[in-house]
């Protein structure tokens, strides 16, 4: 099958899904995709980078982070002029 021919194929596929199922592949296909960027990306990353990035996931699993909204409301009543 050429590349032509599997577009066709995907889209014969995917209209014939349901709404709910059509948005699930929707989400796999980007994550998909997503995913195979973040690998081009992670690849492009220094050691010293991707040894703190690894660390701070460490962290996180170990319930050490912090909450995105505990830090926002931080740093707005520290800068609210920003």
């Amino acid at each position: 099958m050429n590349a032509a021919e599997i577009k066709i194929e995907l889209f014969r596929k995917l209209d014939s899904l349901d709404v709910k199922n059509l948005k699930e592949v929707y989400g796999l296909l980007l994550n998909y995709i997503n995913t195979k960027n973040d690998y081009a990306e992670w690849n492009q990353l220094s050691d010293i980078q991707k040894d703190a990035i690894q660390i701070g996931l460490k962290q996180l699993d170990k319930g050490q982070g912090i909450a995105h909204e505990d830090i926002m409301k931080r740093y707005r009543s520290k800068y609210s002029n920003v």
